[in-house]
């Protein structure tokens, strides 16, 4: 009988270390593709992926500008909000196009408009502009997505 639940033990333990090992080897950031890898793949994506691409790419910009700001260089954490902006815009486009993501897309580029709001209260006067300009045309996204979700009239 104490051979059993041994055995027990050490097969739950044994479950328990392999399925920490498959969280670890998801947790570790090789796994992902680069930002230059999904735009790579944005191009031969066919339109129903291409909103999901979009914002992953406008995602890891986010991050990455975020990392510049906090670390003092300025015009490279602009470059990635270029980024951002203008791949936020590409999700709307492909969105609309393709009526597919547009619910997914506002989701994220509200998070994202949230996140650059919080960046803009944490940067001096001066390098606020840029920051307050992103969150403007990625709040006019997130309207276009909205009308296009809830068209006036449609019932």
């Amino acid at each position: 009988m104490m051979l059993g639940v041994r055995y027990l033990f050490r097969l739950w333990g044994t479950v328990a270390l392999l399925a920490l090992a498959a969280v670890m080897a998801r947790a570790v950031p090789g796994n992902e593709p680069s930002v230059e890898e999904l735009k790579a793949r944005l191009a031969s994506a066919n339109i129903g992926d291409r909103p999901h691409l979009c914002v992953q790419i406008a995602h890891r910009q986010l991050v990455e500008a975020d990392k510049l700001y906090a670390a003092g260089e300025v015009e490279k954490g602009q470059a990635a909000l270029v980024d951002v902006v203008a791949y936020s815009e590409l999700a709307r486009d492909y969105a609309i196009r393709s009526h597919k993501y547009q619910k997914q897309s506002e989701i994220a580029v509200r998070a994202m408009a949230r996140k650059l709001t919080e960046l803009m209260h944490s940067l001096g006067h001066d390098d606020q502009a840029p920051v307050q300009d992103a969150i403007n045309r990625l709040q006019r996204v997130r309207d276009d997505l909205l009308k296009a979700m809830f068209p006036k009239g449609a019932k």
